[in-house]
């Protein structure tokens, strides 16, 4: 598989505020509970005024000090979009040595986490960052995130199955059920999930004898598939990125 390669590296903390507390941890300040604490305390100003209060955000260009000692946050934020191709695993490891879709990341010397997960036999997308406050937020169901689906089936869908996904269905005593749903061929579907229960889409494919062929994530919030081929990946827009903070932020 051929990498995109993209001379912007990503949407960093030199391009887009972070919380002073973030900037404190990566300035190597303290951790960032202790930040907190530190800026209760009145010990860090930005550009000259105390700051006291949490929830101030930064950039890198700013004048942050601590104890009167001016601090830099060296460390960068990095957000990408992976097109996975089927039979990668979204994992930093695998027993059984399957390929990893980290490997299919250009090569950076921080380390990367996908959000949220796809399935071995599943293709699209999904995001890899390290910035682990962001990651848990989007991941959250109250994040209210819709991921879209395209679904090719090997034979044709019973109009069963699309009828009580929309309405809802308990399998095994969890509740599934579609946010939208609709038809596009005998044998197809496209399907927007909200919470994105462990595999929801195959098990409810598995509860009326069906089986995908194809299973494919093609948009998880503003973020699109476009032109990303399998294999490829690029760095989220400032406007995908801005986007998916107003969810949870």
């Amino acid at each position: 598989m051929n990498l995109k390669e993209n001379a912007d590296p990503g949407l960093t903390a030199e391009n887009l505020p972070v919380r002073l507390q973030v900037y404190l941890a990566h300035a190597g300040v303290a951790s960032r509970r202790a930040a907190e604490a530190l800026i209760s305390q009145g010990r860090v100003t930005v550009n000259g005024r105390k700051v006291s209060t949490q929830g101030e955000k930064v950039l890198p260009g700013d004048d942050v000090r601590f104890d009167g000692k001016a601090v830099k946050a060296e460390s960068s934020f990095v957000y990408l979009v992976l097109n996975k191709p089927p039979q990668y695993i979204c994992s930093s490891f695998d027993p059984q040595g399957r390929p990893l879709a980290l490997d299919l990341l250009p090569q950076r010397n921080v380390r990367l986490y996908n959000v949220g997960r796809l399935d071995y036999l599943s293709s699209g997308l999904i995001i890899f960052t390290n910035d682990g406050e962001f990651a848990a937020k989007i991941g959250h169901p109250r994040a209210d995130l819709q991921k879209e689906y395209l679904i090719e089936s090997k034979s044709p869908i019973p109009d069963s199955l699309v009828e009580e996904f929309a309405r809802g269905l308990i399998i095994d005593g969890v509740l599934y059920r579609a946010h939208f749903i609709e038809k596009t061929g005998k044998k197809s579907l496209r399907v927007v999930l909200i919470e994105g229960k462990n595999r929801e889409i195959r098990r409810v494919f598995s509860h009326f004898h069906q089986h995908p062929e194809r299973l494919q994530r093609v948009r998880i919030g503003p973020v699109n598939m476009n032109d990303l081929k399998e294999g490829e990946s690029r760095p989220l827009t400032a406007g995908e990125l801005h986007e998916l903070r107003g969810k949870t932020w």
